[in-house]
């Protein structure tokens, strides 16, 4: 039974509540692209959602989320976003100013998302509310690195910006008093496992390690 049928009187009838998608997106092995799924991983663990709000790691799926975009009324999108602003810096932005069809390149992913959003569109499916919240990130070629410490910093607000554009929408995200015992990512990817279990940067060169690249080097000519 949903939220909206269980508060209604008996024998009165009452619109489905709208569906929510939110969605992480960005790849956790690149440093500060993977701040959308970690956000959305922390939003997950602190709070509980109705039944009508999905949580999904969009990571790098791109165009195979067009059918949960087109499911979805209202998507509210958790992301890196390249504006040229301090590293850290935090943005919010709502419905046209979401720059799907900007000029300007944004979003990390906005080429393949702009696809998504066009396909959407032709099939009469775009959303009625969708939202980004995006932080501008600070490293990005830090293969196999975590978030950079300015960027970590912002999820705590991201999580109570989303948390908040929920609330606007109708939906009621409940603080938990327990961690929940599923994740929204996969276990050994979760921040505390990929934490521990990442080697350090001596022992995994993340930058092009000269081991390796001597293998390809072509020898002098005389």
């Amino acid at each position: 039974m949903s939220e909206a049928s269980a508060a209604a009187p008996a024998g009165i009838a009452v619109a489905p509540l709208p569906s929510v998608l939110v969605l992480g997106i960005g790849n956790m092995l690149w440093a500060d692209e993977g701040f959308g799924v970690r956000a959305l991983e922390a939003l997950h663990q602190r709070y509980r959602m109705p039944e009508q709000v999905s949580l999904v790691d969009g990571g790098t799926q791109g165009m195979y989320l067009l059918d949960r975009v087109c499911a979805a009324d209202d998507v509210l999108v958790l992301d890196a976003i390249d504006y040229g602003l301090r590293p850290g810096t935090l943005r919010l932005f709502r419905d046209d100013a979401v720059p799907a069809w900007s000029d300007t390149m944004m979003s990390l992913h906005q080429a393949t998302f702009q696809e998504l959003l066009t396909m959407a569109r032709l099939r009469d499916r775009f959303p009625s509310r969708i939202t980004l919240i995006g932080v501008q990130p600070e490293r990005l070629d830090d293969l196999g690195g975590s978030l950079s410490p300015c960027v970590r910093d912002r999820i705590d607000e991201a999580v109570e910006l989303a948390a908040a554009e929920l609330r606007a929408w109708g939906a009621r995200p409940v603080l938990r008093d327990t961690p929940p015992h599923d994740s929204v990512v996969a276990s050994a990817l979760s921040i505390a496992a990929y934490e521990s279990g990442r080697p350090s940067a001596n022992d995994a060169c993340r930058i092009g390690d000269e081991r390796v690249l001597a293998r390809f080097t072509p020898p002098e000519r005389d």
